[in-house]
């Protein structure tokens, strides 16, 4: 109790509500301690978890994926591997489904866990566009109609996303991206080069480190034939960051049920981040109208009746609830690892991007005065350039070289290239690289030839020694006076040409 002001034995109202409050939850809690050691996990995973996804999902919504990669769950699968059907049982709604390809746009489902009563919501959003659902049943028709928008009303497909929200008490906390279904050939108006965008798609985001591959794939097809683990396995050969999941478990063959559990027990094609097998609605229970919850009793049914499967119910490697616990402890995991390098990507990023705003100075001013001012300080930092250019310093960049070290290379690559010429007649170079990077003469490049009249220096040396004829023919022009080098007499010998070295005519 409080005591008031006014009397020593008043008791505070709201001092007393706030104490029977207490009392009422400390016999909550004798009658119920499940209940509140539930509340309590839950407390302290709306504290720690969701601020993670949230901070992903604001930062994507931004855009900062452009630049940067942001940590993420992709689902990957050839077409009619269940993917529409793992996500369907997930995320609680209908997506587009249908022959051929269904997902055309990368579609970035974020679900958020409602708490106490709250109604289910939705939001679809793409380029500038945003529209609230009030209704799960109306998702498929405003998917598809983003989807109408961005790639057009044929097959094809696009990079720019789009973005599902679904707010509901009955989904887990988890942002995944759907990518297109693999296809091999061209159906109908598809695209002829079809399989390639597709592909093209599905490696531009999976080859990343900060993405997960969640990869699709039925229970009753070889996963060694699969196209989708085939991808995974290029840009992640170790398996550290690819997760497999079997669905339609229901059409395996008889006799080969114990081939399955050895995969999802990790026994056959190797994942660090192991697999999952899943039940979802079929064709004919979609057609039959079949909710998603009364598909996941028959799911936990199937898997408790199966003579081989239920033991990875027991495992915790089944149904599709397992599945979703185990995505979201995977993606919390692999964003609280991804932070720390992510935060030092953009602290680089930013101080590169402040450097180079720099190099502009301030922005023009708006007062007359100050524009004077601001033009004669540009005049002046002109022709401060200018001046040190003609007096030849030179300001280098952090990727940047020397003009100097520059032409050098450029004489090194045409040193080459003429080597390359020379090789290619069946000819030896004249040009050798010199200790100090310079083209000189040498004794093995001179034409057997012009042994004649000529002795070459030994290599390494700066100059060249003359043989007695060609000493005294440098001798007799080293006497001619300057200026009558044109106007030797007639009596004078002409020059005799070398032989093999002589231009053709």
């Amino acid at each position: 109790m409080v005591l008031s002001e006014v009397g020593v034995g008043k008791v505070d109202p709201a001092a007393e509500s706030h104490h029977l409050l207490l009392n009422e939850g400390a016999n909550v809690a004798k009658k119920n301690p499940a209940l509140v050691a539930e509340n309590n996990l839950y407390s302290q995973y709306e504290e720690k978890v969701r601020p993670c996804i949230d901070l992903i999902d604001s930062l994507r919504a931004l855009g900062v994926e452009q630049d940067l990669a942001l940590p993420a769950i992709a689902v990957i699968g050839d077409q009619s591997s269940g993917k529409s059907s793992v996500l369907e049982a997930l995320s609680g709604v209908a997506l587009p489904r249908g022959s051929g390809i269904v997902t055309r746009c990368p579609l970035v489902l974020k679900l958020k866990k409602l708490v106490n009563e709250e109604e289910w919501k939705g939001k679809v959003s793409y380029r500038d566009f945003e529209t609230e659902i009030s209704d799960a049943s109306e998702v498929e028709r405003e998917v598809n109609k983003a989807q109408n928008t961005i790639a057009g009303e044929g097959m094809g497909i696009s990079h720019e996303l789009i973005t599902l929200e679904i707010s509901s008490r009955d989904v887990p906390d988890l942002t995944l991206i759907d990518l297109p279904g693999i296809t091999r050939v061209a159906v109908g108006n598809q695209p002829a080069d079809i399989g390639r965008q597709i592909k093209a798609l599905i490696r531009k985001y999976i080859q990343r480190q900060e993405t997960i591959s969640l990869v699709v794939v039925p229970s009753n097809v070889d996963i060694a034939t699969t196209e989708a683990l085939s991808m995974a396995q290029e840009v992640d050969p170790e398996g550290d960051r690819t997760i497999g999941i079997l669905t339609k478990p229901d059409l395996v063959d008889k006799g080969t049920e114990d081939k399955v559990v050895d995969v999802v027990r990790n026994l056959v094609f190797h994942l660090k981040k192991g697999y999952m097998i899943v039940k979802c609605r079929g064709q004919q229970e979609i057609q039959d109208q079949l909710s998603l919850s009364e598909a996941l009793e028959r799911e936990k049914v199937f898997f408790e009746g199966h003579p081989y499967f239920r033991d990875l119910l027991e495992e915790g490697r089944a149904t599709v609830p397992c599945l979703a616990e185990k995505l979201t402890s995977e993606l919390i995991t692999h964003i609280c690892k991804s932070l720390p390098r992510l935060e030092n990507q953009i602290k680089e990023s930013h101080q590169k991007i402040t450097e180079e705003l720099q190099k502009y100075g301030v922005d023009i001013p708006e007062d007359e005065n100050e524009k004077m001012f601001f033009l004669i300080d540009k005049i002046n930092a002109f022709n401060q350039d200018i001046a040190a250019f003609l007096q030849g310093e030179e300001t280098v960049g952090e990727e940047d070289t020397r003009l100097f070290t520059r032409l050098r290379n450029e004489f090194r690559k045409w040193s080459a290239v003429i080597e390359n010429n020379f090789q290619a007649r069946g000819q030896q170079a004249h040009l050798q690289p010199h200790p100090f990077d310079h083209p000189v003469l040498c004794a093995p490049d001179i034409r057997p030839e012009a042994s004649k009249g000529h002795a070459a220096a030994p290599a390494g040396q700066g100059h060249l020694q003359l043989a007695p004829e060609g000493a005294e023919r440098h001798q007799r022009q080293a006497q001619v006076p300057e200026g009558a080098a044109g106007t030797a007499g007639a009596g004078s010998a002409p020059a005799r040409p070398v032989p093999g070295l002589t231009s053709p005519q």
